[in-house]
Parts: C-alpha cells; sequence; structure tokens
C-alpha cells in the first residue's frame, strides 16, 4: 500500500469517532477525499459526500459508514467511578480490564475499566460474563463531584486501542469495522481522478454516520442523494480461526480477496457487473450467502424511494467488534480497485432493472 494511503487508514483508525459523534473522524475523511472531488459536503447529521463527476449519469453511491462501537456515561457514583451504557455492539465480557477514552467537552479524560483480581472473586461455579451495567471505570478520583469537574453523562468513551501492523500484510486496531470502508470509498475516487475523461457516473463517495445503532445515517443520505446504484462497503467475518463453524457461519478466509454477499437486498445484476469487472481485474472474491438481512447499511439503502439497485462488497475481518479486529492490507487495497473499475463500467445512462 502506498505510504499516503497506510497513513489516512492510520489516522482515520486512530480518530475517535464514536456512534453519534463521528464529527473528528469526518473532518479527517473529508480533507482526504476532498483533493479527487469536484465538491464535497455534509448534512444536518454529518453524514459526508464527495461527488467526482458531478452531472454524470447514472449517479453511483459508494457508501459505508464512519462509526465505531463505543459506550457512554451512565452514572457516576459517590466514589467517582463511573458506569456505562452500550452504544452499538460492545461486548461487556472483552471490555474489562481496558483502557479507555472518555471524550468530554473539556478534553479527553483517561480511565480504565475496573477488573476485580481472581483472589478476590468466589471460585464457586464457573464464572458469568458480566452486564453492560456492571463495567465501572476508573478515572482516578475518589468522588463523584471531582469526577464532574471533568465530564458528564452521555460522554461517548473509546478504548485506546490504535492501529498497528501485525505481521506482512496483516494490520489490527479496534475499529477497522468501518473504518475499512469509508478508505475504500475515498480511494476509489483517487483511482478515479486519472479516469475521468472515460468516466460516464456522477460517482459520490459517502461516509455516513450511526450505523452501528440502526443504519441511521444510510436512511438519510439515501434519501436524500437519490442514487440510481449503491455499492456499500463494510467488513464481514473471517471464519478462519478456531471455534467458528463453517457449517453455520461460511468459510470466509483473510488474504482470500473481498466478498460479495448473494440474496436479499443484493441486486443480482449490480452483483454480475461486480463479478465481470473484478475477473477483468484480476481480483480474486469470496461468496457469502445472506438470509432475512446483511446487517449493513444495504439493508435499508436498497429500499430507499421504491428501490436503489445496491450490492455489498465486504473485507474479511477477524475477532469483530473488538480491540483486536485483524484483517488484511492486500485485501483491502483491492476494495477501491474494484470500486473504481464497476464505476467505469456503468454506461451512461445505464440502469440496473431485474429481466421479468
Amino acid at each position: 500500500m502506498r505510504d499516503a494511503s497506510l497513513n489516512f487508514l492510520r489516522k482515520l483508525c486512530n480518530t475517535p469517532s464514536p456512534v453519534g459523534h463521528e464529527t473528528r473522524g469526518q473532518r479527517v475523511w473529508l480533507d482526504y477525499a476532498k483533493q479527487f472531488a469536484d465538491e464535497t459536503y455534509s448534512d444536518a447529521y454529518g453524514n459526508c459526500v464527495a461527488v467526482l463527476n458531478k452531472g454524470g449519469s447514472p449517479r453511483i453511491m459508494l457508501a459505508a459508514h464512519a462509526d465505531e462501537i463505543a459506550m457512554s456515561v451512565n452514572y457516576i457514583d459517590d466514589s467517582g467511578f463511573i458506569y456505562v451504557r452500550r452504544m452499538g455492539g460492545v461486548d461487556a465480557a472483552i471490555t474489562k480490564a481496558q483502557r479507555v477514552i472518555i471524550h468530554a467537552k473539556r478534553g479527553p479524560v483517561k480511565g480504565v475499566v475496573g477488573n476485580v483480581a481472581p483472589h478476590l472473586t468466589s471460585r464457586d461455579g464457573d464464572a458469568k460474563p458480566p452486564k453492560i451495567h456492571e463495567i465501572f471505570i476508573d478515572i482516578g478520583v475518589s468522588k463523584r463531584s471531582d469526577a464532574e469537574k471533568l465530564l458528564r453523562i452521555g460522554d461517548p468513551i473509546t478504548l485506546a486501542d490504535e492501529f498497528d501492523i501485525l505481521r506482512g500484510d496483516l494490520a489490527v486496531a479496534r475499529a477497522f469495522d468501518n473504518r475499512i470502508g469509508t478508505f475504500a470509498v475515498a480511494e476509489a475516487l483517487r483511482l478515479l481522478v486519472d479516469s475521468k475523461g472515460k468516466l460516464k457516473a456522477e460517482v459520490c463517495a459517502v461516509s455516513n454516520v450511526q450505523e452501528e445503532v440502526g443504519l441511521l445515517g444510510a436512511r438519510q443520505i439515501a434519501y436524500s442523494l437519490k442514487p440510481d446504484i449503491a455499492l456499500v462497503v463494510d467488513v464481514t467475518h473471517a471464519t478462519d480461526y478456531p471455534t467458528v463453524s463453517k457449517t453455520q457461519h461460511g468459510d470466509i478466509k483473510i488474504g482470500s480477496g473481498p466478498v460479495v454477499t448473494h440474496g436479499g437486498c443484493n441486486h443480482p445484476d449490480v452483483v454480475a457487473r461486480v463479478e465481470a469487472v473484478a475477473m477483468a481485474k484480476k481480483i480474486s472474491l469470496q461468496h457469502e450467502a445472506m438470509s432475512s438481512t446483511s446487517g449493513t447499511d444495504t439493508d435499508v439503502i436498497f429500499w430507499t424511494r421504491g428501490g436503489i439497485a445496491s450490492a455489498l462488497i465486504s473485507l474479511p475481518n477477524r475477532y469483530m467488534h473488538s480491540p483486536v479486529e485483524v484483517v488484511s492490507l492486500k485485501d483491502l487495497e483491492q476494495i477501491p480497485q474494484l470500486l473504481a473499475a464497476f464505476s467505469l463500467s456503468v454506461k451512461k445512462g445505464e440502469k440496473f432493472k431485474v429481466k421479468i
């Protein structure tokens, strides 16, 4: 991966973007994407758009969500310990004994999630995983009034883990879900700039908010943007490590390429075009099936305004919704190549419609 792109990915991952409080991460994204766009803008709730070849037809939306799972301050006890509320799919069991940052108005507040030493716990029976309301954070004060001078109820909280290279092309970070998506759609614009003369479609790269709590930003921006076609980028579960059932969750490997999803919200003709351009670009694809929903923004984009022809492209991700998500940078680099090739393949005014 070229140095400037890797630095962008690193900065995206390391910039806190808790769900509902994505502003700092969105600023990083816009500052990068505007180099390759005719125009950029944001809406009322912070969904961000970068447009290339404005006025082209059809309008293609390349969308990914900017938010990461997080917690928020829910209660401060008399001794100054902080109790939390979940924002998105936080696993309370793996949150214990972690370092955190509370993003307060007055500035970041460091803390640790308390963990009772095994010497002080009962050994009767199997230990039960904690519930989120049992998690508490120690910020190093001794009373509530001291804590209230630093923070307030509702302040978002993220884990302190940052981007690193694990080995070779494998990288680790707390929030590849879904910084890899917003990275990929911005990088697709970069790849398309040099081919702008051949591009017939208008391409709108979108970094949307609040996916982790109900696919909310995607509903907003898909409605207002009115795209004809949407390609959504997100992570999917890699199943190439111990204890994961392939018979239940499919066979998805890190390092074996991006993943296309079949069924439901994924328009068969859009998926077929993705497969065709991948073959032409010699990009190996993996495949997964979905049941009633994909669990991604594709689920709400595809039915907006009577139906938007959509497809989901995913990056294999080990240990999702943890501080040690692991992905392949080689797999990741292929996604913007795929998005750009798809966009260039679309003819002027082309529509995707199921043939009856």
